[in-house]
């Protein structure tokens, strides 16, 4: 008897008090088989499991969407709800993601999981891709988490669990993007194998970057991410809008991903998380890609009013693309000087070779091979364009004509739609892509011309021959040095 109650006192394990003592509880063999029911009730209980809504915008996506959807469907974590958001397209995107929609069954480790594949037709949708992720928004609003999917991005199997695990675990999270790289396994041609090699190596970089920097990501990409969406609802509070994207920023990622850095969210890279996405296999997409992507973010990065879109120059999450901007005016500057100065020292017999210019590309190499390595899923090409210098010093040059057309086009004011520009030069179209190269190949001959030709002394060409190597030559010492600190910086186990 429980001397406080008067009644005979028991707990869920069998215990009971001993009559002599009645703080001393002693076991009830009765009482054994309701204990283990009992724990096996409480285990039986209901946890809460965040719900998922993913969103795929898809434009002329007939080639790859089966491919996502298959990957997607064979997570061990599913979403709880697919949307395809078909918009502006022409191919049969619809009829091909057709065949998946409805509800999908399978048993993962952790139990059976179901979800439902939705398709929706927009048809014409004059804000292109925002309009459709905006579109999508507005169907998974109501859950915890909105998941977005570029319409030929195949995450591995774990990558939506790990997701939702990182996220899940700290409020602060606003959003997570999962590590990006491209897939090389079907390409056909020399030149798409080079420039799918040089993309991951840049992805790779990009990745480890932000890996290292405490998983802070400055660019939640649409390809693979996840956005709480109590954390999409605050930027529509603070920034006055009536959807998380606008059609008004060449780059409504970084856009977006700015706006829930300044809700006071955090914006985070996955350690573990893995999608490989869709790459550019020829010179004229690669350009209209990657004109966009820099356009975009000097649109962010420049102070004052372009639009409807207010520069943010000194926002934390801008500083990294500052810092690449710069690294790429000074990579320009010290090869620009370099050729031009072995044109003229090789038009007057006054060029002497040194040994130690090799320490740079040597250097270059080791940061390569490093970035390389750092890959999850390297192979046999990425290490060779690493080591052969020429290719990843080529992709640098081609880099460089997309980073001067953005800030020409971008000073220009031009009232162009980058997107469209895009999207035509994917079906081939379009000569953009070559004006670099034409610049470059006119401003090397009118050099060689002037200083040829030129009535200019001897004497005078000597003393600018001599002034100009030192200057180079402490340009790339400072190059040089930081190549090595960055190849010998420790990775702490990440993977790019």
């Amino acid at each position: 008897m429980d001397p406080r109650h008067g009644t005979e006192h028991t707990s869920p394990t069998g215990l009971v008090p001993d009559e002599a003592n009645p703080y001393v509880r002693t076991h009830d063999p009765h009482l054994a088989a309701y204990a283990e029911e009992f724990l096996e009730r409480v285990d039986e209980l209901p946890t809460y499991r965040p719900t998922i809504g993913c969103v795929i915008p898809a434009y002329n996506e007939g080639e790859t969407i089966a491919g996502v959807l298959d990957s997607l469907l064979m997570q061990t974590r599913l979403p709880d709800a697919i949307h395809v958001i078909v918009n502006n397209t022409s191919d049969d995107s619809v009829e091909i993601a057709g065949h998946y929609a409805g509800p999908h069954t399978r048993m993962t480790p952790s139990g059976e999981q179901s979800t439902l594949v939705y398709v929706h037709d927009i048809g014409k949708n004059p804000d292109k891709k925002v309009g459709a992720l905006n579109y999508g928004y507005s169907l998974v609003e109501h859950m915890d988490y909105l998941l977005g999917v570029d319409g030929d991005t195949t995450p591995e199997p774990d990558a939506v669990e790990h997701l939702i695990n990182e996220i899940a675990s700290d409020d602060r999270i606003g959003g997570i993007s999962a590590v990006y790289s491209i897939d090389d396994s079907a390409l056909d041609g020399p030149m798409s194998k080079f420039l799918i090699a040089g993309q991951r190596a840049q992805f790779a970089a990009f990745n480890m970057q932000n890996l290292l920097k405490g998983r802070n990501m400055a660019v939640l990409g649409g390809q693979f991410s996840m956005f709480s969406t109590q954390a999409l609802r605050d930027v529509l509070k603070d920034s006055h809008q009536r959807t998380p994207w606008v059609n008004d920023s060449e780059v409504e990622d970084s856009l977006l991903s700015l706006q829930i850095k300044s809700a006071g969210y955090l914006t985070k890279i996955s350690a573990h998380a893995r999608a490989h996405v869709g790459g550019m296999t020829t010179l004229r997409s690669l350009d209209a890609q990657q004109v966009k992507w820099n356009f975009g973010a000097i649109d962010l990065m420049w102070p004052g009013q372009r639009g409807d879109t207010k520069g943010q120059p000194f926002h934390p999450n801008l500083r990294l693309r500052w810092f690449e901007h710069l690294s790429m005016v000074l990579n320009m500057v010290t090869r620009l000087m370099f050729f031009l100065l072995l044109i003229a020292a090789l038009a007057i017999d006054a060029f002497v070779f040194r040994a130690w210019w090799l320490i740079p590309p040597i250097a270059a190499v080791l940061l390569n091979l490093r970035v390389a390595h750092s890959m999850k899923f390297a192979n046999r090409r990425d290490y060779l364009f690493a080591l052969l210098i020429a290719p990843a010093e080529i992709y640098m040059l081609i880099r460089m004509g997309h980073f001067v057309r953005a800030w020409l086009k971008f000073f220009s004011r031009q009232q162009t739609d980058n997107w469209a520009a895009q999207a035509k030069a994917e079906r081939g179209k379009g000569a953009a892509w070559m004006y670099p190269f034409i610049a470059l190949a006119v401003m090397f001959v009118g050099f060689g011309a002037v200083w040829t030709y030129a009535p200019i002394s001897m004497e005078t060409k000597s003393e600018i021959l001599a002034t100009g190597w030192p200057i180079l030559g402490v340009i790339t010492i400072v190059q040089t040095v930081w190549m090595l600190l960055k190849a010998m910086r420790p990775y702490r186990g990440f993977q790019a």
